[in-house]
């Protein structure tokens, strides 16, 4: 019976150690298979934990999400999608006192507000990083890539690597006429497009070339959008704005 045993052993197992080796042995999951990021239906990596975002940081301190009212001095910050001035006409994430982008961004970000500083002006801040899940929500009434995030794809709002925003009066803190408001959704607010007043074009010059100078792009359709080139290279995340808040408490202790 022992050497019947022993021969059967001898013939499983190999397979033992491929199952093992593969992540399943007995139904039950191999650590190692377990830490394998996991994705969503259209195949994307989020992050959605903060343990696994701290991880990330790390790795390389470049992912790290930075809070834009302790880094720019003076920046205003009017999130439109906390409140009901947006194109959904819903808040879409709860009310913040502020708002987060990749350290790269707040670092240009900041050089582009010390320059309107010295110019008497500033910068507002109407959207900055965005939760990937509220990306999904703002392309069901819209799926038009021109002027919403497919999801498919996810956003550089996602990454922490683009930003909404305008530029204001210091003092009186009015925004410059930039032509149209925020959210517009026609030729109007598309960058190329000239039929405006000569202090609007003027306007929109400032704010693009000051983007640019820092390494921001304008994307073509909303002149008040600009993101990193390298923007894919940061993971998507659905983090909210408290759990943000939290781990930059603890970076800072």
């Amino acid at each position: 019976m022992k050497s019947a045993r022993k021969l059967i052993y001898k013939i499983i197992k190999p397979c033992l150690y491929f199952t093992c080796f593969s992540g399943v042995f007995l139904g039950l999951p191999v650590s190692s298979v377990a830490q394998q990021p996991e994705v969503n239906s259209y195949g994307l990596k989020v992050i959605k934990s903060c343990r696994e975002f701290i991880k990330t940081v790390q790795e390389n301190p470049v992912n790290a999400m930075w809070s834009l009212d302790t880094r720019v001095p003076q920046v205003l910050i009017d999130l439109k999608y906390a409140g009901l001035d947006n194109f959904m006409k819903q808040a879409l994430y709860k009310p913040a006192q502020t708002t987060y982008l990749r350290k790269e961004a707040v670092v240009a970000l900041a050089k582009v507000q010390q320059a309107l500083l010295e110019r008497g002006m500033g910068l507002k801040i109407w959207d900055a990083y965005r939760p990937y899940s509220v990306t999904e929500k703002m392309w069901e009434p819209v799926k038009d890539e021109r002027y919403a995030a497919n999801p498919k794809y996810g956003s550089g709002h996602n990454r922490g690597a683009a930003v909404d925003l305008t530029i204001i009066n210091k003092t009186t803190r009015k925004e410059l006429n930039m032509g149209t408001g925020f959210d517009h959704f026609s030729d109007t607010a598309h960058v190329n497009f000239t039929a405006l007043p000569a202090n609007v074009l003027a306007n929109r010059r400032l704010l693009q070339s000051l983007m640019e100078a820092n390494g921001f792009k304008v994307l073509d359709t909303e002149w008040w959008h600009f993101y990193l080139p390298d923007a894919k290279n940061y993971d998507l995340l659905d983090l909210s704005f408290k759990q943000l808040k939290k781990i930059n408490q603890r970076s800072s202790d």
